[in-house]
């Protein structure tokens, strides 16, 4: 049995049956989360690891795309444990690593997904170099925390860059791939130069982009990319994704792609 603390409800993911735990006063998962979930090309051996995990959302997204009966990987990492998941969830909120924690055990994925309760700075400490095949982020779009009346207010350290920057998100990711690995992130466009820059840096080649429309009609919102460490010099610009035809409705280019998901 898991039992729920105040303010927290329990959400249908429509996906296999599975559900999540979700706090009011917290930051909930959104579409962005889904749509960087299914962007993920991941083969059943990989090893992923999310930064900045929230609600656990992605990494228990990702393993419902598993197969049926596809179980754990050996090995150990650097930090903890005997046995470890292939996928884990990484979150410096405490509160938010613990509720992540038990939307994997409401799910009965304790053998496939781990929460983990840190800072993405501090990476490098806690896990070996090189050890996973594939890193996902979604992480806070805003700089800084200008205008914040309470900058440690949980949706607000989700948002905005105030217990971590862009530049940290890519350096952890480029530190935990291993060669040819890949980094899967969603972020804003108007970011775009600095991300490319950042991605550069760190030797993760661009090789997939995927622009996000919330209308035909508007300018993208939402940009999702794939980052190759150490990859040859080639990117793939996917076709635009138009989330609605109209208010509420979604178009039917989302709902073949992401189903019951979105």
């Amino acid at each position: 049995m898991i039992s729920l603390k105040p303010n927290e409800r329990i959400d249908d993911l429509q996906c296999k049956g599975y559900r999540i735990i979700q706090n009011k006063d917290m930051f909930c998962f959104g579409m962005d989360a889904v749509l960087l979930a299914n962007f993920v090309k991941q083969k059943p051996e990989n090893c992923c690891i999310d930064l900045g995990t929230g609600t656990g959302v992605i990494p228990i997204l990702m393993a419902a795309k598993e197969p049926e009966g596809k179980t754990q990987l050996s090995g150990k990492l650097q930090n903890a444990g005997n046995v470890n998941p292939r996928f884990i969830g990484l979150e410096i909120q405490e509160a938010c690593a613990d509720m992540a924690a038990r939307s994997v055990s409401l799910n009965n994925l304790t053998d496939k997904v781990r929460i983990d309760h840190g800072d993405i700075k501090e990476v490098p400490c806690n896990y070996k170099k090189a050890s996973f095949d594939i890193v996902t982020s979604n992480p806070p779009y805003i700089r800084g925390s200008h205008g914040l009346h309470n900058p440690d207010e949980p949706k607000n350290i989700a948002r905005h860059e105030i217990l971590v920057t862009l530049e940290d998100v890519v350096t952890a990711a480029a530190y935990l791939l291993k060669p040819g690995g890949s980094f899967y992130m969603i972020h804003k466009p108007f970011r775009l130069a600095e991300i490319f820059d950042c991605f550069m840096r760190n030797k993760l080649e661009p090789k997939r982009m995927q622009l996000i429309y919330p209308y035909e009609d508007k300018e993208p919102n939402m940009v999702i990319l794939e980052g190759v460490k150490g990859g040859n010099s080639m990117i793939k610009i996917e076709p635009p994704l138009i989330v609605y035809k109209e208010p509420g409705v979604y178009t039917d280019m989302l709902l073949e792609r992401y189903g019951s998901n979105v």
